[in-house]
């Protein structure tokens, strides 16, 4: 589903997973670097604010994995992957795209706060030294123990002794990075593509700007909730002083995924979610619809893709009062089985015509839509109540794309009638460029700084 919900076809925003059991905190685990003093302080100023800021950052991870002791261990259904095993980091296309999707998810937005273009290219280059280690489920720099005892360690240590559990970083960087407040902080004005267009207000949002936008994300995903975490709060500690997190979310239970022969995921509406994604596999729709291409008009983003980002809150106790016919109509599919209205099994093809003019899957359906499709990576949440004894949850929607003015927008554009709306609202936002994979020997941001 994209708009209000998710969706369990083609290409729009899905909410919640399967896994809530598993825990409503989902961290994640860290990475490590292989080049000495990674984990180190680069030099630049930084407000009292924005340290004490980043302060309470660091304690609400340290809390989350402690939240997720309970490992998760249920990457068995997404192929023949298992908790030990390791993504390779270097590669044509960023892991953590097309990826069997991990359970659980880290992702944090950050603020530059430094105009030093030169300190931002270090930065970048130190977190890919930590990201290839902790992918690789090593130490960043020289580690948790056995250094100085006069000096931090360059490792946080909440990871020693895990497994990689499919440990992914994706990396993103969003419009403000490359023009805020009117200025070009970082001499890469012009080279902000085409396709990284500040995202319309869409009818119902109600987004939270402290949970919205940032300069560069990071989504870290795994198997292990503390492995992702900790991969997340080892980033943000070698940026001190260049970036600051502007804001984060944990999820658990992925809502789609990415391998087909894959038991489809449960959103929390308890649905099946993800039932018409694109596969990891299937080549030719992912160059057609995910990848982008130098000829898009931005040649350091060939092989990347664009990653957009939806808190979506689900309004859980007004859903739970409606009848289970009245929610199937909504979704436009049956909630046991997972078929089509009028059809019998999950895959049958979804009969349009058959299904309410506002339903869910209808109106996210490529055939409603000109036949555009999205990578969708979603993730359920909770976090806890918010005051008026209302759960505070629902789906952190990921989707990558081609191109999010022919992807997201005009999906979640034709969802402006969805039904699912009256249980919705999306209260936050993002968009980023995320660029190619990285070469052996290369960086993060290399295409597009170098």
């Amino acid at each position: 589903m994209i708009g209000g919900g998710r969706t369990n076809d083609g290409g729009s925003p899905a909410a919640g997973g399967e896994s809530v059991a598993r825990g409503a905190a989902a961290g994640a685990g860290g990475q490590r670097t292989d080049r000495p003093g990674a984990g180190g302080t680069p030099s630049g100023r930084m407000s009292r604010r924005r340290m004490l800021g980043f302060g309470g950052a660091s304690l609400l991870v340290g809390a989350a994995a402690g939240a997720g002791i309970d490992r998760a261990v249920a990457a068995a259904d997404e192929g023949d992957a298992t908790t030990s095993s390791a993504v390779p980091f270097h590669g044509p296309h960023q892991a953590g795209i097309a990826t069997p999707v991990q359970d659980r998810l880290h992702f944090a937005a950050f603020d530059v706060v430094t105009g030093d273009r030169a300190k931002l290219v270090r930065m970048l280059k130190e977190w890919t030294a930590a990201a290839a280690a902790m992918t690789a489920g090593r130490p960043v720099g020289a580690g948790a123990v056995g250094g100085p005892e006069v000096s931090p360690p360059d490792d946080t240590g909440e990871a020693l002794g895990l497994p990689p559990s499919r440990l992914t970083l994706t990396i993103g960087f969003g419009p403000t990075l490359f023009e805020k407040d009117g200025k070009d902080r970082f001499g890469i004005r012009d080279r902000r593509p085409a396709a990284l267009v500040d995202l319309p207000h869409f009818p119902g949002d109600n987004l939270d700007p402290n949970r919205s936008g940032g300069d560069i994300a990071v989504q870290a995903c795994a198997d292990d909730p503390q492995v992702a975490v900790h991969a997340i709060r080892n980033l943000a500690r070698i940026g001190f002083g260049v970036v600051a997190v502007r804001w984060s979310q944990l999820g658990f239970g992925k809502t789609s995924s990415t391998t087909p022969d894959a038991q489809t995921p449960r959103n929390m509406f308890g649905f099946k979610d993800g039932t018409r994604n694109v596969a990891g596999t299937e080549t030719s729709a992912l160059d057609q619809h995910i990848w982008a291409a130098g000829r898009d008009g931005a040649d350091w983003m060939a092989g990347g893709s664009y990653l957009v980002a939806r808190r979506i809150r689900m309004h859980i106790e007004t859903w739970d009062r409606a009848s289970l016919g009245e929610q199937q109509d909504v979704i436009g599919r049956d909630k046991n089985e997972g078929a089509p209205i009028g059809r019998r099994r999950e895959h049958d093809p979804v009969d349009l015509p058959r299904l309410k003019p506002t339903a869910h899957v209808r109106l996210a359906h490529p055939d409603s839509n000109g036949g555009t499709r999205i990578l969708r990576r979603g993730y359920s949440f909770t976090d806890g109540s918010d005051g008026l004894g209302r759960l505070d949850a629902g789906l952190f929607f990921i989707a990558f794309q081609r191109d999010p003015r022919t992807g997201f927008i005009r999906i979640q554009n034709n969802l402006a009638t969805d039904a699912m709306n009256e249980y919705i609202q999306h209260v936050g936002s993002g968009i980023y460029a995320c660029p190619p994979g990285v070469r052996e020997g290369g960086h993060w941001g290399e295409t597009l700084f170098g």
